[in-house]
């Protein structure tokens, strides 16, 4: 007969994994968060710059930037960054403010696998713009040791 504490740990754990697989997002589950941010305001290419590598060798930190060129604080709302294959769609949202000298943001971010990332500007205007950016994430080509 099986205790009920390893049953009950051995159910937690199936649930736990189940639910980790069924975390991630989808193209589709990125463009409803796309929508979500717009507010129902068309979203056009262009205005909006992604710096971001097309081809990255580690996923686990990925040096990113936001910018809209010409523009500062008092003319650019938000700036946004979505992804495609990541557990959730939505990976940052920054606010700005009148006093920001420039509209351009810089962080990391981690890519799980090869994917679309696209950023978002919201202008003061309403009107929304993206960059698309398409990622290949690679192995490392050499292998420490041996």
């Amino acid at each position: 007969m099986i205790a009920r504490r390893p049953l009950l740990a051995a159910g937690a754990l199936g649930a736990a994994v189940a639910w980790c697989r069924l975390a991630h997002a989808t193209p589709e589950s990125m463009q409803a968060a796309i929508a979500a941010f717009a507010g129902g305001a068309p979203v056009r290419d262009g205005r909006v710059r992604l710096d971001l590598s097309p081809l990255v060798e580690n996923g686990n930190t990925v040096p990113v930037t936001v910018s809209v060129p010409g523009a500062d604080g008092s003319t650019v709302r938000r700036l946004a960054i979505f992804t495609e294959r990541n557990p959730q769609p939505e990976v940052a949202m920054f606010t700005l403010g009148a006093l920001a000298g420039r509209a351009q943001v810089a962080t990391r971010m981690r890519l799980a696998t090869s994917q679309t990332v696209v950023a978002l500007a919201q202008l003061a205007d309403g009107s929304v713009w993206q960059h698309r950016v398409d990622v290949v994430v690679t192995l490392a080509a050499c292998v420490e040791g041996g």
